[in-house]
């Protein structure tokens, strides 16, 4: 038996990464999963390997930033799976730039991808949500509130993100939704890591910095959704859940233990 046998979960962005392992755990938890991705190819890939896995899962391709395909998705998997228990939006896009050479539409693809995208992904799905009872869960990041040098369109993006979680949670609560997010930190063996620390150098002092002085996993990530989304946080929304072993609390290079 699985701690979501029965439950509907529908994860946006969940091609790849931090997204789909969040999938595969809600499905290997008895979970009735519904992944979507701009890419069919890769959407249909990923279908497949989670099927291979015994997860009872369809996909579909969609770009989160078209409002009307969301709706069409969303319709059809309310019709193969029932009313929509977990949501989870993670579409993301990001690269580093300079302010001063980054175009007008590079900065506004990003904040389309994570903000717009965030923001269409909860309104198509509101109709097909089991209410009272669902639980959103959007994937946001530490540059919501701490400013980065060469990721002013991420940081704008995603503190916009922080807000639509904490603004929803107050309009949906009456009707029994509760909506949270999740802030990832270094997270191995995603492409974010892999562009930050491509060498073991640049990796070392980037743990050094944290304070569990190791990356997190991919699985971390899904579990704390798992927690979001069970009867553990009925009380619990307008949160943003740091899962970062303490990047969020600044510099612990220095060593203050005896």
């Amino acid at each position: 038996m699985g701690r979501y046998d029965g439950k509907t979960v529908f994860v946006a962005g969940a091609s790849s990464g931090i997204n789909l392992a969040i999938a595969r755990e809600f499905g290997l938890e008895g979970a009735r999963v519904s992944i979507v991705s701009r890419s069919a190819e890769k959407i249909a890939s990923a279908a497949a390997d989670l099927r291979a896995e015994g997860v009872d899962v369809v996909g579909y391709d969609c770009d989160v930033r078209d409002h009307a395909r969301l709706e069409e998705v969303f319709a059809e998997a309310h019709k193969r799976f029932g009313p929509i228990d977990v949501l989870v939006s993670g579409a993301a896009g990001n690269f580093l730039a300079p302010a001063f050479k980054m175009s007008a539409n590079a900065f506004k693809t990003v904040v389309d991808i994570d903000l717009l995208g965030t923001f269409n992904v909860f309104h198509a799905s509101f109709e097909h949500l089991r209410k009272p009872g669902a639980a959103l869960i959007a994937i946001t990041a530490g540059q919501a509130v701490h400013p980065m040098a060469f990721q002013v369109h991420a940081c704008a993006a995603k503190a916009g993100v922080n807000m639509v979680v904490k603004c929803l949670a107050l309009e949906w609560g009456p009707a029994g939704i509760r909506v949270n997010g999740i802030s990832p930190g270094p997270i191995a063996d995603t492409e974010g890591m892999i562009r930050l620390a491509a060498d073991p150098e640049a990796e070392a002092r980037l743990k050094n910095k944290l304070a569990l002085r190791d990356y997190g996993t991919k699985d971390d990530v899904a579990k704390a959704a798992l927690y979001l989304a069970s009867e553990d946080a009925h009380y619990v929304t307008g949160t943003i859940l740091n899962v970062d072993g303490g990047n969020d609390l600044g510099d612990a290079s220095a060593n203050c233990l005896p």
